[in-house]
């Protein structure tokens, strides 16, 4: 029996890649207009996006970078920038060899990693109590 090689598949045609770029950026586009009229936030997690080698970097580049920069020491770092366009967020994660694990287009007033957890600010209003009750004014700052 003589069995035909598999055929080779390319997603990458040219400098068009796969095309998802563009269907990205329509999607992010709608994402911020459903911001704007009803609040809602979206997240597009570009690593469950079948995307061709360099697209990634296509996208990110064409959504430029804005004023806001966070770097986060949560559990690993994660670099959390505003891009050019105010409400569109790139949240990405690392492990502790530096790699990637993970990466987001958040399009939200601001990514929920840098919003305050309900216990933290529980356990923060305790010690604020506990500061102000000791009647230490070096306690309290």
């Amino acid at each position: 029996m003589v069995t035909a090689p598999f055929p080779q598949f390319n997603i990458q045609n040219g400098d068009d890649l796969t095309r998802n770029v563009r269907p990205l950026l329509y999607e992010i586009r709608h994402a911020l207009q459903d911001l704007l009229e009803t609040g809602e936030s979206r997240v597009v997690d570009l690593r469950s996006i079948p995307l061709a080698p360099g697209e990634e970097e296509k996208l990110i580049n064409l959504l430029g970078c804005g004023e806001v920069v966070v770097k986060l020491e949560a559990l690993g770092l994660s670099e959390i920038y505003e891009t050019q366009y105010p409400g569109v967020w790139l949240v990405t994660h690392f492990n502790t060899d530096s790699s990637i694990i993970g990466r987001f287009v958040e399009i939200t007033l601001i990514p929920e990693i840098l919003k305050a957890q309900q216990e933290d600010m529980k356990d923060s209003l305790l010690q604020l109590d506990e500061a102000l009750l000791s009647g230490d004014d070096r306690e309290v700052v």
